[in-house]
């Protein structure tokens, strides 16, 4: 990756770090946690004895972005109550604390990025190995990628205007890159493993342009990624509502939204709810009422009639502390793209976030919270596409089987009446992919080496 730095991208490199950990010194400093269960938590019963848990005082975590929508329910409605759980919700600052206050032992439980299990388990990017486990997704879908007026400017528009031509959005990208200097091709996403990440390389790659060589990606966390782009320490940025729906004009009014991730990959899974393997094994039952409760709440989350509550309840000051025309469009599904020529773009799609009913489901009892073991392995993919381990791994099915444990999701899917899929592979069809590329997980190795793009990948020498 090309590492040179003008004086001016590390002005603003340092602003911005300056600003992170400014951030992070607050949230320390004015705990932002909720405190104190609401009436109508406190007035479900149990249908658990707390006394029959192993352990049923638990430390959870949460960031402030759209995806915590079932954990704030679960909390105001009552649900971690209703599972005999006494939860304390723990406000984290970044993906980075999300993930590590689980390893580190702070944290019995909490949302991650998806591919920061299986990228554990593998020792990705030469991290220590540590065997994280989740049986089941917060979401998918929520996320799309923010572009600056700058690129605007230069002439790039959101990806529907395209009608799903690639070619035609290469020329736009490559004609604005190719009249900026380097330090104007810096993007951010929220952390790296994060189906942002590999969305973000995936889209630039797809038109022909190598995201290593020609792309500074940056890590940032999800409160700080407008007020970077407003002061051009970046022109795009990749992450979950409400900080797409932020940057648009009418609202901070410093960039668009170039595309969705469900536009980039129909169905793909966001946050996965992670705990340590030990936690599994050392409190079974506690664990049971834990996914129990977030699943009762991502169904309540996913109910059309419950949609619009749900994101004044995201919006209070505790969980996302934005204001509802921010975090309303995600969950409700009334998607502004935005722009700068006064043009409203908003598409209505219950698909924009989903929680739990898949609308365009081809597989009897596909649902959101459903962990494809499959897709884990598509993650491990792109993590050997871009270097972040050495090879797609021999024992991948293994591997999979250990982190994403849909044989428990089964169990406790099974207790509360919910069917599930009986397989735990499917095919990625053509249609579900940006590039029209399938994925069949029975060949993950030849789904790799098919793209020309990636690290590693041969080249070739002519001799005179």
């Amino acid at each position: 990756m090309n590492t040179l730095w003008t004086r001016r991208a590390l002005l603003q490199a340092m602003g911005a770090t300056t600003s992170a950990i400014a951030f992070s010194s607050c949230s320390q400093q004015l705990s932002r946690n909720p405190v104190g269960l609401p009436a109508a938590a406190l007035a479900v019963q149990p249908i658990i004895d707390p006394a029959s848990l192993e352990k049923p005082n638990l430390t959870v975590g949460y960031v402030p972005v759209n995806d915590c929508a079932p954990f704030a329910v679960a909390w105001e409605k009552g649900f971690f109550r209703k599972y005999g759980l006494n939860v304390t919700l723990s406000r984290e600052a970044s993906w980075g604390n999300s993930r590590d206050g689980i390893i580190f032992g702070r944290l019995d439980a909490s949302p991650v990025v998806s591919g920061a299990v299986t990228n554990a388990r593998t020792g990705a990017e030469g991290a220590r190995r540590f065997p994280l486990c989740a049986a089941m997704t917060i979401h998918r879908h929520g996320n799309a990628l923010t572009m600056s007026r700058q690129l605007w400017e230069g002439g790039v528009r959101p990806w529907h205007t395209y009608g799903g031509d690639l070619d035609a959005f290469g020329r736009d990208l490559r004609n604005f890159w190719e009249k900026s200097p380097i330090d104007e091709r810096v993007w951010a996403v929220v952390l790296s493993s994060s189906i942002y990440e590999y969305f973000v390389r995936y889209l630039v790659a797809a038109v022909g342009i190598d995201p290593l060589k020609q792309l500074r990606l940056i890590i940032t966390p999800p409160p700080q990624m407008v007020s970077n782009t407003r002061i051009g320490a970046m022109q795009a940025y990749m992450v979950a509502e409400p900080w797409n729906t932020r940057a648009i004009s009418g609202n901070e009014g410093i960039g668009f939204t170039f595309i969705q991730g469900r536009e980039i990959w129909q169905g793909h899974p966001d946050r996965v709810l992670a705990v340590r393997e030990s936690f599994i094994e050392d409190y079974p039952k506690t664990y049971r009422s834990l996914v129990k409760a977030i699943i009762e709440a991502c169904q309540y989350c996913g109910n059309p009639a419950n949609r619009e509550e749900v994101a004044n309840i995201i919006s209070q000051r505790s969980f996302t502390g934005a204001n509802i025309k921010y975090t309303r469009p995600g969950i409700v599904g009334n998607f502004n793209y935005g722009g700068f020529d006064n043009q409203r773009r908003i598409t209505n799609s219950a698909e924009t976030t989903l929680f739990f009913d898949l609308p365009s489901a081809t597989i009897p009892h596909d649902h959101s919270t459903f962990l494809w073991q499959s897709q884990s392995l598509w993650l491990m993919t792109q993590a050997a596409r871009w270097g972040q381990i050495a090879e797609f791994p021999k024992n991948a099915d293994e591997i999979a089987r250990q982190a994403w444990r849909t044989d428990l999701y089964r169990e406790i899917a099974a207790e509360m009446g919910i069917q599930c899929p009986a397989e735990d592979y499917k095919i990625e069809p053509s249609t579900a992919f940006i590039d029209g590329k399938s994925f069949d997980p029975n060949d993950p190795v030849g789904y790799l080496n098919s793209f020309e793009i990636r690290a590693n990948a041969p080249q070739s020498f002519f001799f005179a």
